[in-house]
């Protein structure tokens, strides 16, 4: 008995999906959470995407002068914070699934 299995194949920006490739994130796509998860996972050169209310974001890359240096500085802050804190966490770059529709 022969067994098909799912190409995880991203389809190209010039080329359709079609024959098991799966289409790619785009900016402004309205999809399902778990959809959203799928085409992301088969994506593994996107460095970020967001699902909010169902719709897909890709935001523009962000520069060190204008983002890199205050990120740090503020990242600094939050975990001398959570060090004197109980009950604080903090965390950076991390995936939450907020609701069915949320996942920044």
């Amino acid at each position: 008995m022969a067994v098909s299995i799912p190409s995880t194949k991203v389809a190209g920006p010039s080329e359709p999906p079609g024959n098991g490739a799966i289409p790619p994130l785009e900016n402004g796509d309205r999809l399902t959470r778990t959809e959203f998860e799928r085409r992301y996972d088969a994506m593994p050169h996107l460095k970020k995407a967001e699902l909010i209310e169902g719709v897909v974001h890709t935001p523009s890359p962000v520069r060190q002068r204008y983002h890199g240096r205050q990120h740090s500085h503020l990242n600094f802050w939050l975990c001398a914070y959570e060090g004197s804190t109980p009950g604080v966490e903090v965390g950076d770059n991390s995936t939450v699934r907020l609701d069915l529709d949320n996942m920044p």
